[in-house]
């Protein structure tokens, strides 16, 4: 009698379920010592210890700290979506989509500030994030889609929208991150400055043909 597991099996299924679990763990714990201590001073070991993982259990998962951290901007990312696409639906143009989708992430940004890095240390900043991650890459995706077709439905403006899209999310993320930095938080005047800063630079864009 063959003693391999299929893939459709319980046993399959229960392992599965085990690994959603032990990731979710992981997730967990570290969001509770990035919190805690700040990204900069955690190291794995804290993470495991927050987990009833074994080290090589932990490794099973991820390489890294970075890598946790980057699966959680990635979840970040995919619970935003929803949000984003919200905004999408309920634009009439392009000042209204980015007005409402920079609100709408900024103040998604002080929800998870809130919940998971209110107490990280003085100073210490967001590690590099890799964009090229799954979530991250459908987030671009989902933001270039909906500026070409509110410019085409509304101002009717030809631009490069690669090159718009990537400009609106650096600013975004920029003023985002010094934003949550401040004390007080000042979600409107943030909104207002990267907003202004959008629309006061789309006038001089050079048009493309297509």
């Amino acid at each position: 009698m063959s003693d391999i597991v299929t893939l459709n099996s319980p046993a399959a299924g229960k392992r599965e379920q085990t690994k959603l679990q032990n990731r979710a763990a992981i997730l967990d714990a570290a969001r509770a010592v990035f919190a805690d201590m700040g990204y900069q001073a955690a190291t794995v070991r804290d993470i495991i210890r927050r987990t009833n993982l074994s080290v090589g259990a932990f490794y099973n998962y991820y390489r890294s700290k970075e890598e946790v951290y980057e699966a959680l901007s990635d979840d970040s990312a995919r619970r935003f979506r929803p949000i984003l696409a919200a905004q999408y639906e309920a634009a009439k143009d392009f000042q209204d989509y980015i007005r409402g989708a920079i609100g709408a992430y900024f103040n998604f940004l002080v929800e998870e500030h809130d919940s998971w890095q209110s107490s990280r240390a003085e100073g210490d900043r967001h590690p590099h994030l890799r964009n090229d991650t799954p979530e991250m890459l459908a987030v671009f995706d989902q933001v270039r889609g909906s500026i070409a077709d509110v410019l085409t439905k509304g101002e009717g403006l030809t631009v490069d929208v690669d090159y718009l899209t990537a400009a609106c999310i650096a600013i975004a993320r920029e003023v985002g991150e010094t934003m949550v930095e401040r004390r007080p938080i000042k979600v409107d005047e943030a909104v207002e400055f990267a907003v202004h800063m959008i629309l006061g630079g789309l006038p001089a864009l050079p048009r493309t043909t297509s």
